[in-house]
């Protein structure tokens, strides 16, 4: 069974008091799609009050169900036309009141708004400013459109990635968008902050995914550099060359994977599959690799996947089922860590890193664009007249 979502706030989100390590910080999110939203996400679920700034075309005044936007969770949502001159000049008084805030958009667009790094830290000079996008904010790259898969394949990340002798295979998009985007611009953030605090003074954050994406290839790098990585795909220890580590079809049609590297895990393998024992120096050899891994495929398929669970999980020969994203909330080891959490009826994965003393949590559901509107500029020190004034001068919504 998955488990409800701590609750840092009521189920239904109308009590927006946070726990978290992040517990008071005030972060503004200019909406936008992909790796900003995540970063956004995570702050929020480690305590963060994060205000999502919608632009009035994303209004819907007759939502129906919950939202599904699940990068939007622990959020709330304000509409502010930023083509609004007292929309921008309410945009700026927020950021007065913030500790940070994020934006997606290409270089030179919050500056064209008016809301950018200049204008908002001549109002809050403590003010980080997370900037994500693509190719970073210069280069001869910089203003180009772009998506994840362009990202990775300037970085020399998805050259390495899929079978030898195929072409290279996107790994969905979570080198770029949110390992190399989102979670870097998230720790950016927080450095940032944690410099604010003891200097007084704000700086821009400018996370780019092409440099995240190398920056996650580091020990691929480095293997190169010594000679143990070579530039063909499916030719070396971790991309699916070494027989050792890979992944195996069972009887029954489904899979499992296997990352018996070291000798004693090897070794552990062979105890429990009876698969064909050889010596450290063979094992290396990658000439072999492709005979090994043909027995190792013909060994694998003569059981079903569960079949090889009953022998293999638990144990030290580095094991674990392929499971769906249905199957993976419930199996054991994830429900034992409440790896994944159930929201409103939406499963999802649940807030990470665990902390021991200002544990995060999912806050909210998910809000509409313009949700909290009112709720969220009360909260952040406009009175009602004022967002009364604001909502005639069609600055909000």
């Amino acid at each position: 069974m998955r488990a409800p979502a701590p609750a840092a706030a009521g189920a239904g989100g109308t009590d927006c008091t946070m726990a978290g390590p992040l517990a008071t910080v005030r972060i503004l999110e200019l909406a936008g799609i992909g790796p900003a939203p995540f970063a956004g996400m995570v702050l929020a679920d480690l305590g963060a009050d994060v205000l999502r700034i919608d632009r009035p075309a994303s209004f819907d005044p007759n939502p129906e169900g919950p939202s599904r936007d699940l990068l939007g969770r622990g959020k709330r949502s304000a509409v502010v036309d930023l083509k609004n001159t007292e929309g921008v000049l309410t945009m700026l008084g927020l950021v007065e009141r913030a500790e940070a805030l994020i934006e997606g958009f290409r270089p030179g667009v919050t500056e064209r708004l008016g809301v950018g790094p200049g204008e908002c830290l001549a109002r809050n000079p403590r003010l980080v400013y997370g900037r994500m996008t693509g190719w970073g904010q210069e280069g001869p790259y910089a203003h180009a459109a772009g998506h994840d898969i362009n990202y990775i394949a300037l970085a020399g990340v998805l050259y390495g990635i899929g079978e030898r002798g195929g072409a290279p295979v996107p790994p969905l998009n979570l080198i770029g968008d949110f390992g190399g985007g989102g979670m870097l611009l998230a720790l950016g953030v927080v450095c940032a902050l944690l410099e604010a605090g003891r200097s007084g003074q704000g700086q821009v954050v400018d996370a780019a995914m092409v440099d995240g994406s190398a920056l996650l290839s580091t020990l691929i790098y480095a293997w190169r550099e010594d000679g143990s990585w070579v530039d063909e795909r499916g030719s070396n220890r971790l991309d699916g060359g070494a027989p050792f580590y890979g992944v195996y079809e069972t009887a029954d049609g489904r899979f499992i994977s296997i990352g018996a590297l070291e000798p004693q895990f090897y070794a552990e393998l062979v105890r429990l599959t009876g698969v064909e024992e050889i010596s450290e120096a063979e094992r290396w050899d990658r000439s072999s690799w492709p005979g090994m891994r043909e027995r190792f495929a013909e060994l694998i398929r003569t059981r079903t996947r569960q079949e090889w669970c009953d022998v293999l999980e638990r144990s030290d020969a580095c094991f674990a089922p392929v499971l769906s994203m249905a199957e993976a909330p419930d199996h054991p080891q994830n429900a034992a860590r409440t790896t994944f959490v159930e929201v409103e009826g939406l499963v999802q994965p649940g807030p990470a890193p665990r902390f021991s003393r200002t544990p995060g949590a999912v806050g909210r559901p998910p809000p509409y664009a313009g949700q909290q509107t009112d709720e969220a500029l009360a909260d952040w020190g406009l009175d009602e007249g004022e967002i009364a004034r604001l909502r005639a001068a069609g600055a909000i919504t």
